[in-house]
């Protein structure tokens, strides 16, 4: 009996493995216009969860040289929370979560009466979740076919328009197997070659929640990422096309975690029947049911707090972060924020966690802080700037790509106009 079971569970695997889409979404009749086909390339390349260390901590080579020829930040600061799909949101619309609407990776909306959960792929490939207008459906409007490899919304209607070439999220493919994938697209016939290319990587990531930051794991992670990104480089050379352009960043870095101490989640939060939490770990957000009862409840989480976490009123979070309400378009951030101090996180008892996390302020921890390094015919040459903030990534491509900005943005064009050549 026990290995017919055993054969069942196979057998559902299997049978749940082959399920998973790999294949392709070509959106069919879609041509380059006249204009685009002299524009330049742009390839847009994020690796999730690359602290903004890590190339020189792991010796990235290739990223290395790479940033010594062309442009690159000491760091580029995440916007708050330092979360996976709040943060890729923004780089590819130069909105802060706030005014896109992903202000984490699970929320609930009171206006729709619906959850949305990153794991989710109905959410997860809905647009009308998802504010602003993301980089791919602005260059596709004005001519310029686009591609993307699994960036956080690109299988989605999100902006009016997919990209012309995308895939369904999954982790099948390996780094070099989606470089292959990028290639094919760069060896398309000229009037339907996508000049915006968009490839996401998620092992760094993954190593650093699992084994830590100071794991053989996560080194191994960066090492995979780096070969993959010199092997794109090197294979894009040999095509010999014109004017090509890399842009790589991270959406935050990665913190190793006070695990054997976390934090308790107050205790009068966990009545149900007068609030909602929702406990990213690393921020615990609070909807109080009887707005009559928020000054109140503030005023007692601020009272029994320890000196371990912080207690806001979202109306009065600090300007800098861009999350309060006075911020919160799409009013699903809450009315008291518990933000715990690095490395602490709040844990509801029985559950586990893992070796590393990310979402605090970048401002106050740095390993929040993520990579940015630019290398290409529209850049400049060993280049080096400051840390600057992530929304800015926008305004560069669509200087790069010449493409004009439909609606207001976050970022601004002063980061475009120091490291670009023109």
């Amino acid at each position: 009996m026990k290995n017919i079971f055993k054969l069942l569970l196979i057998f559902l695997s299997v049978q749940v493995f082959s399920q998973v889409d790999t294949a392709q979404v070509t959106i069919p009749n879609r041509f380059n216009s006249a204009d685009a086909l002299s524009k330049p390339y742009v390839i847009l390349i994020s690796a999730d969860g690359f602290r903004y260390d890590y190339a020189k901590k792991y010796n990235a080579k290739n990223l290395l040289k790479l940033a010594e020829n062309g442009a690159s930040a000491k760091a580029l600061i995440p916007s708050f929370p330092t979360l996976t799909f709040p943060n890729h949101w923004t780089l590819i619309t130069g909105l802060y979560p706030s005014h896109h609407g992903l202000i984490d990776n699970n929320f609930y909306d009171y206006q729709r009466g619906k959850r949305y959960a990153m794991s989710n792929v109905e959410n997860a490939e809905d647009g009308s979740w998802y504010g602003g207008i993301p980089l791919w459906s602005l260059a596709e409007n004005q001519g310029i076919l686009s591609a993307s490899m699994m960036w956080v919304g690109s299988a989605s209607d999100a902006g009016g328009i997919r990209p012309s070439y995308y895939y369904h999220y999954h982790e099948k493919f390996s780094p070099l197997e989606k470089v292959g994938k990028v290639m094919n697209w760069l060896k398309l016939p000229e009037n339907v070659r996508p000049h915006l290319i968009t490839l996401y990587f998620p092992e760094v990531d993954a190593s650093g929640h699992q084994y830590g930051t100071e794991s053989d794991p996560t080194e191994k992670a960066v090492q995979l990422v780096d070969e993959a990104v010199g092997t794109l480089v090197e294979q894009v050379k040999s095509l010999g096309l014109k004017n090509v352009n890399f842009i790589f960043v991270s959406d935050h870095g990665m913190l190793n975690v006070d695990r054997k101490k976390p934090l308790d989640i107050p205790e009068v939060l966990l009545d149900k029947s007068r609030f909602d939490i929702y406990n990213a770990q690393t921020l615990l957000r609070v909807v109080v049911k009887n707005p009559s009862e928020v000054k109140r409840i503030f005023q007692d989480l601020k009272k029994n707090k320890t000196s371990e976490y912080d207690v806001f009123l979202a109306e009065k979070f600090p300007r800098k972060l861009k999350y309060a309400q006075r911020d919160d378009r799409y009013k699903r951030i809450g009315q008291i924020l518990l933000v715990p101090h690095a490395p602490k996180i709040f844990l509801e008892k029985g559950k586990k966690t893992s070796e590393g996390k990310h979402g605090y302020n970048p401002f106050i921890t740095p390993e929040m802080k993520a990579t940015f390094i630019a290398f290409g015919d529209g850049f400049k040459q060993g280049k080096k700037i400051g840390e600057f903030r992530n929304v800015n990534i926008y305004p560069v491509v669509t200087r790069l790509l010449d493409l004009e900005i439909q609606q207001p943005i976050d970022g601004k064009p002063f980061t475009a106009k120091r490291i670009l050549k023109k």
